[in-house]
């Protein structure tokens, strides 16, 4: 049986006042460096910069406010070797990011919220992760209903990389995310996780986000905040990298790196 690589870990890093689990934290740029030089100090291979929330029930920013948000951050980064994705559905907002130095587009609506999006991408050397996705934040909850959750996520990931490669994107460029909490259920998450091969068509790089996310709250006792989740999220990434995903989005990355290295060390039979 061959052995899955180490999933690479995407720090996440929200210049929002309203993100989920660290909004308003580093709405302040210089803030937001430190804590990128950090999440990279930790073990972070990419840093993941977003500047709209999505989660449940937020509204939406401008452009002009979430580029105003994102570029400093970006080009600082870019200017000092680190790699940076850009979590956006806006072609303007990820044209602006690849002009100042991010190598990665991180669209949660695959492509669907934003017509111009895929052109853009086709026209650029930028690596494109398209995610499973229904609607906005605002109506996402509403959209939860499947009869088969799995094979009708894989058929709707699928329909949108093939409109996306018609329309010249590489498949070399995409990778995959099965959308965890948009438009669904935790129900719909845990057997999305289970069947994670199923729903992702192959063989294209599988990119996660499921750190700190309410449903991982049923497992953790008791009244809690989302940071409280790091532990059950860490727990979650090792099972995952046993599926062999290429990447895990995560929040607290020293905990997801040292859960990995003992999932590494188990598999290798010690330390190096």
């Amino acid at each position: 049986m061959t052995t899955p690589s180490r999933p690479e870990l995407w720090g996440v890093l929200n210049v929002t006042p309203d993100s989920f689990s660290d909004g308003g934290l580093f709405t302040d740029s210089q803030r937001a460096l430190e804590h990128a030089r950090e999440l990279v100090d930790q073990g972070a291979s990419v840093v993941d910069v977003g500047g709209e929330s999505t989660r449940p029930g937020a509204t939406r920013v401008s452009a002009e406010d979430e580029i105003s948000r994102v570029i400093p951050v970006v080009a600082a980064l870019s200017s000092a070797g680190v790699r940076v994705s850009v979590d956006t559905m806006r072609a303007t907002t990820a044209r602006a990011a690849i002009d100042a130095g991010a190598g990665i587009i991180n669209d949660v609506s695959g492509g669907l919220a934003d017509p111009d999006m895929f052109a853009l991408i086709a026209d650029s050397d930028a690596d494109y992760v398209m995610m499973h996705w229904r609607g906005h934040s605002d109506t996402m909850d509403d959209r939860a209903h499947y009869d088969d959750v799995v094979a009708e996520v894989a058929q709707e990931v699928t329909a949108r990389v093939n409109l996306a490669v018609e329309s010249g994107i590489s498949a070399d460029q995409i990778l995959l995310d099965p959308g965890l909490g948009f438009a669904k259920t935790p129900a719909h998450n845990w057997q999305l996780l289970r069947n994670l091969s199923d729903a992702i068509p192959g063989p294209s790089r599988v990119v996660v986000g499921a750190s700190r996310k309410r449903f991982l709250g049923e497992v953790v006792s008791g009244e809690h905040e989302p940071r409280d989740r790091d532990g059950v999220s860490a727990a979650l990434g090792v099972l995952l990298a046993d599926q062999g995903v290429f990447a895990l989005r995560v929040h607290n990355v020293t905990a997801h790196r040292e859960a990995l290295d003992v999932w590494q060390a188990l598999r290798e039979g010690g330390t190096s």
